[in-house]
């Protein structure tokens, strides 16, 4: 496995087997509140993994034992002029919409605190597994503000709009049952097992074709929010994509042949 920093508080593991990579969340000190540095330390972190080609799943985890992340950093929010809080706005928003826009699929493993922005970045991935430690929640309300990491626009697309509203206004905290039986989480884990379950189903995806999960992705990202048409036309051209790739090939020569493929990845 390799590892590489990305300023002071975020670092990128590389596992060698698997094509699997950890973003991880690395300000223990402050339990993962994203302040500015951190934030464009995600965001960079973000455009390397997708341009790495031989990455194929990424896992968001983090160190912190009792914390995925619990959200901006309002200590660093509190000094800020108006001014500040404008210039600083663009750099807070790369972040969320760097792990959103990832283009392989992406596994949050969440324990402990995942509140405002915390869970948001979460709620960008594709997949969240929890342990029983979990509590989530979008509080910003309390604070004067709202979510502005894509919480308003990412939680109800999850489990409707209703129960989005209820959630947000109430600014209420969702312990991992609950959190699993509304759909705010996918799959609740005993605890200290998020990110070993993440990295499991990592694994299990990253066994695809990176042709394929791409394309998969693209289509179900795209086609949100769609007519069902309109959806099946970003499918369609998703499919034409893959459709005469080297991927597919080898994938059809496997199935045959009855053995496991070795993808090209093109």
């Amino acid at each position: 496995m390799s590892e590489e920093r990305f300023g002071e508080f975020v670092l990128v593991r590389r596992h060698e087997q698997g094509h699997v990579a950890e973003l991880v969340l690395d300000r223990p000190k402050a339990m993962n509140a994203v302040s500015t540095e951190m934030a464009r330390s995600i965001a960079g972190a973000c455009a390397a993994l997708g341009e790495d080609r031989d990455v194929r799943v990424v896992v968001l985890t983090s160190t912190h034992e009792r914390a995925f992340c619990v959200g901006a950093d309002l200590k660093e929010r509190n000094s800020f002029s108006d001014a500040e809080l404008v210039r600083q706005r663009p750099v807070a928003r790369a972040a969320y919409t760097g792990v959103l826009e990832l283009p392989v699929p992406t596994v949050a493993a969440v324990h402990g605190f995942a509140l405002g922005g915390g869970f948001e970045l979460a709620l960008a991935c594709d997949v969240i597994v929890a342990d029983r430690t979990a509590v989530v929640g979008l509080p910003e309300v309390s604070v004067g503000v709202i979510p502005g990491g894509g919480g308003t626009q990412l939680l109800p697309r999850r489990v409707g709009a209703a129960r989005a509203a209820e959630l947000i206004f109430s600014a209420r905290r969702v312990e991992a049952v609950e959190a699993g039986e509304w759909g705010l989480v996918d799959q609740v884990v005993e605890e200290g097992r998020d990110r070993e379950s993440a990295l499991e189903l990592a694994a299990r995806i990253a066994g695809n074709s990176p042709v394929g999960l791409r394309a998969a992705k693209r289509a179900l990202r795209l086609g949100q929010g769609l007519d069902l048409r309109a959806g099946l036309e970003v499918e369609d051209a998703a499919w034409r994509a893959v459709a005469f790739s080297g991927d597919r090939a080898e994938g059809v020569a496997a199935f045959n042949e009855k053995r496991r493929p070795e993808w090209p990845g093109e």
